[in-house]
């Protein structure tokens, strides 16, 4: 092989290379520590290996408190976790902002005990609730939505979560198009469109709801980001 054809071929796989380093999933949680994480720590712990976050009547959060990744910014992502809920409402905040005082406003893959709000897209500290369960949503350029379609049966996608048990969800954003997954089931698929409105990157974040004492937990939380 000659010099030059020698060149390209380490080019390409130089860029072989880092495509893969871009592209492979990375662990958010140690299992043992919150190390890579901030949030208040009256009510964020590890317990039996997995992120906690937990109100009690003696020790309520006064407003929705969260949990940040100390990662940075990301855009196109795929995210992947287990959650477990016991009362009240939680949900993994994802191309959010930092709003200080461990406040986080943005995009929310919604989850609760309940089965009102689990499986919706909410932007926090923004224009509420983007799409409801099942539904597939475009929102325009002026922030109108519509409702395309349907992502699956809510019946079925409500008898495949476990109460009180661990829960498979996965969240992918690659530009304006936001899908989320819970245990296989898509509950919604929106492409957000709205000037000045959607986002194109920022922070995760988990929530801890202010309200009646609740417990939430999470594991095997890992993060594909996708190169550009």
């Amino acid at each position: 092989m000659n010099m030059t054809l020698r060149l390209i071929a380490l080019v390409c796989l130089g860029s072989l290379a880092s495509l893969a380093s871009a592209e492979e999933a990375k662990n958010l949680f140690d299992g043992k520590t919150l190390a890579g994480w901030q949030g208040n720590d009256k009510f964020w712990s590890v317990q039996d290996g997995v992120i906690t976050g937990q109100t009690t009547k003696d020790n309520p959060t006064k407003g929705n408190t969260f949990l940040i990744w100390q990662g940075g910014d990301i855009g196109d992502f795929t995210l992947k976790l287990k959650f477990r809920i016991v009362g009240g409402n939680s949900g993994i905040q994802y191309r959010s902002k930092d709003l200080g005082n461990h406040v986080v406003g943005g995009y929310q893959a919604d989850i609760e005990a309940g089965e009102k709000y689990i499986g919706i897209l909410y932007e926090e500290k923004g224009r509420g609730i983007l799409a409801e369960r099942t539904q597939k949503v475009e929102i325009d350029s002026a922030g109108k939505k519509t409702v395309t379609g349907s992502t699956a049966d809510n019946k079925e996608i409500l008898a495949s979560i476990k109460k009180e048990d661990w829960n498979d969800l996965e969240i992918v954003a690659k530009g304006n198009h936001l899908v989320q997954t819970i245990n296989g089931f898509t509950t919604v698929d929106v492409t957000d469109g709205q000037v000045g409105k959607a986002r194109e990157s920022g922070i995760l974040a988990l929530q801890l709801h202010a309200g009646p004492p609740m417990l939430v937990q999470f594991k095997d939380i890992m993060l594909t980001q996708s190169s550009k």
